[in-house]
C-alpha cells in the first residue's frame, strides 16, 4: 500500500503536457480597404496650397524626365509594343542618321551593389517629408556682444556684461535674479562677485539699443524707453505713471492718477498715448525687421459681375503637363530587341516613368475637379455673401454640409478647406472663414455664429469708451435683437475675437 501512495504523488507533481496546435490551410474571404498609391497622391496633392503645388509639380519633373511642361498636341495615343516593333522597323535607317544614340546606361548602376545598401529611409511610404529650415543671419545677442565691444569699458565689467545678455530672454528681458547670477558665475566661470558690481554691469547693458533692453520687468521696461525721450509734458507725466502710479494705471483707474498728479484729462491723454506707443518686447524688434513678408496668392477667385457669381480657379493650381515625346519613341526603340536583357532593363524603366508621368498629370486634373466642384457648392451656400461682402448673411455651414452637396467624403472637404484662399471683391478669404456652427434665434430660424460675433464686434466699436459695455450689457443687447445666448457664451465669443474685458477697453 505504501508503495501505491508513492506512485499517486508522482502522478500528482506531474505537470501537464500540452500538444502544439495544428497548422491548417484553408480560403477565407476577407474585406479589406486599402488605398491605392494613386489615391494616396492625389490626397497629397488636395491638402497643398498653389505655392507648394508649383513646388511638388517642379520636384516632380525633376525625378521623373518622362514628364514635361506644356500643351500636349499630340493626341494619339501610346503606341502598342506590337506597333512600335513595326514602326521601329520602317524608321531604323532614317532614325540612326536623324537622332542621337541614347545610353541608357546612364540610368542603371555599373556596380554590382544593391540599391537598399546605397540608401535609407525610416518612414513609411504613406509619410511626407519635412524639412526643418535653418534661420541664418545675425542674432539678438550677437548684436548685443557688438554694441558692447565698442563702449569703453573695462574687461571684468564687459565679462560680466556679456554673462548677463546670454541670460536674457527673447523678449529682451532678464527674467533671473541677480542673486542667483551672482551664484552662476562663481560655480560655473569662477568669477567672484558681489551684486552691487553685477548692477553696474546691468546699468550699462540697459543703456544699449535697442531702448528697453535687460530689463527686469514690464515697468521697467517701459521707464527705460520713457527716460530717452525727448523732454516735454507728456514725457514728465509718463515717468511719473509709470514710476509710481503703474499698478493704476494697469488697470484703467484713471480718476486715482488725475487726483494723485493734479493734473487735467488733456494731459493725461496724451502721456497714455505716448506710452502704448512704446515697445514692450525690445528683444523681438531685430526679428521683427528681418522676417519677411507673407504673399498671400489665392487658389480660387469668385467675382460679383452684374449680380452674377463667377467661379475661376487659379491657373498655377492647373498647370498645362505632358508626357514627354523623347519617352514615346524610347519604346519605338527598344521594343526591337526583348531578347536582350539591358534592352528589357530599359523598356521596363521608360515604361515606369510613363506611367508615373501619367499618374501624376491624372491627379493633377482629378485636383482640379475636386477643388472646383467644393468652391462651387461653398460659392452656392454662401452665395448672398459673396454678392453682398456683408458677415451677416453668412450661413451656418459646416464641413458635412458641402460633403453631402458634392457627393465626397468629408476629409477631403477638408483637405481642399486647408491652407486654401479665394479672392473676392471685398477681399481675400481663407476657405475656413466661411465654414461656421449654428444657433437659433427667436424667430427659430438657424443662423451663423459669425453673425453674432459681427454684432458683437460692431457693438463693442461703436460703444462709449469712458464706459464699455460689459458682458451682461452685451447679452441683452444680443437678446433684445432676438438672440437669447447665455452670458458665458457672450465671453467665449468675446475673447474668440480677441477683445478684452470692459474695464480693459476703458479710454478717456
Amino acid at each position: 500500500m505504501a508503495h501505491v501512495r508513492i506512485m499517486v504523488r508522482n502522478l500528482a507533481s506531474c505537470t501537464p503536457y500540452f500538444y502544439p496546435t495544428m497548422l491548417k490551410q484553408g480560403l477565407f474571404q476577407k474585406l479589406q480597404q486599402k488605398l491605392s498609391p494613386q489615391q494616396i497622391q492625389l490626397m497629397k496633392l488636395l491638402q497643398v496650397p498653389t505655392v507648394e503645388l508649383e513646388q511638388r509639380i517642379k520636384q516632380e519633373m525633376e525625378e521623373n524626365p518622362a514628364l514635361e511642361e506644356g500643351e500636349d498636341h499630340a493626341e494619339e495615343q501610346e503606341p502598342t509594343e506590337e506597333q512600335a516593333i513595326s514602326d521601329s522597323q520602317e524608321s531604323e535607317g532614317n532614325e540612326e542618321n536623324e537622332r542621337d544614340d541614347f545610353d541608357m546606361s546612364d540610368y542603371f548602376q555599373d556596380d554590382d551593389t544593391p540599391d537598399y545598401k546605397l540608401s535609407v529611409k525610416n518612414s513609411g511610404p504613406d509619410e511626407e517629408d519635412r524639412e526643418m529650415p535653418l534661420a541664418g543671419g545675425t542674432t539678438f545677442q550677437d548684436a548685443m556682444k557688438a554694441q558692447l565691444s565698442l563702449r569703453d569699458t573695462d574687461d571684468r565689467l564687459a565679462l560680466l556684461a556679456e554673462h548677463l545678455i546670454g541670460n536674457l530672454d527673447e523678449d529682451g528681458y532678464l527674467r533671473r535674479d541677480l542673486d542667483s547670477i551672482v551664484n552662476d558665475l562663481a560655480f560655473t566661470q569662477n568669477v567672484i562677485c558681489d551684486k552691487a558690481e553685477l548692477a553696474k554691469a546691468l546699468k550699462e547693458l540697459q543703456s544699449l539699443d535697442p531702448a528697453g533692453v535687460a530689463a527686469r520687468d514690464l515697468r521697467e521696461c517701459l521707464l527705460l524707453q520713457v527716460d530717452r525721450l525727448p523732454h516735454s509734458l507728456e514725457q514728465r507725466v509718463a515717468h511719473e505713471i509709470l514710476d509710481k502710479n503703474f499698478e493704476a494705471f494697469s488697470k484703467k483707474h484713471y480718476d486715482r492718477i488725475l487726483d494723485r498728479l493734479e493734473i487735467d484729462e488733456e494731459a493725461l491723454k496724451g502721456a497714455i498715448d505716448l506710452i502704448v506707443h512704446l515697445n514692450p518686447k525690445p528683444g523681438n524688434t531685430m526679428r521683427e525687421t528681418d522676417k519677411p513678408a507673407q504673399e498671400i496668392i489665392p487658389d480660387f477667385a469668385v467675382m460679383a459681375i452684374d449680380g452674377q457669381l463667377e467661379l475661376s480657379l487659379n491657373g498655377r493650381n492647373a498647370p498645362e503637363l505632358r508626357i514627354s515625346r523623347t519617352y514615346r519613341e524610347m519604346i519605338q526603340e527598344y521594343s526591337r530587341n526583348k531578347k536582350d536583357k539591358d534592352q528589357r532593363e530599359a523598356l521596363q524603366f521608360i515604361k515606369q516613368k510613363l506611367d508615373s508621368a501619367k499618374w501624376f498629370i491624372d491627379a493633377i486634373k482629378q485636383r482640379q475637379n475636386t477643388l472646383l466642384v467644393t468652391m462651387e457648392a461653398i460659392m452656392e451656400h454662401q452665395r448672398e455673401f459673396f454678392l453682398s461682402g456683408d458677415e451677416t448673411k453668412l450661413k451656418p455651414m459646416i464641413l458635412k454640409d458641402i460633403a453631402e452637396r458634392v457627393g465626397l467624403d468629408i476629409s477631403t472637404i477638408s483637405r481642399v478647406a486647408n491652407s486654401k484662399y479665394v479672392q473676392t471683391n471685398y477681399g481675400t478669404f481663407l476657405l475656413k472663414f466661411f465654414f461656421s456652427e449654428s444657433l437659433t434665434n427667436d424667430a427659430g430660424e438657424e443662423v451663423s455664429t459669425r453673425e453674432v460675433k459681427k454684432i458683437l464686434k460692431d457693438a463693442i466699436e461703436a460703444e462709449e469708451k469712458r464706459k464699455p459695455l460689459t458682458d451682461d450689457e452685451l447679452t441683452a443687447l444680443l437678446t433684445s435683437k432676438g438672440y437669447n445666448i447665455a452670458r458665458r457664451t457672450v465671453a467665449k465669443y468675446r475673447e474668440q475675437l480677441n477683445i478684452p474685458v470692459a474695464r480693459l477697453r476703458k479710454e478717456l
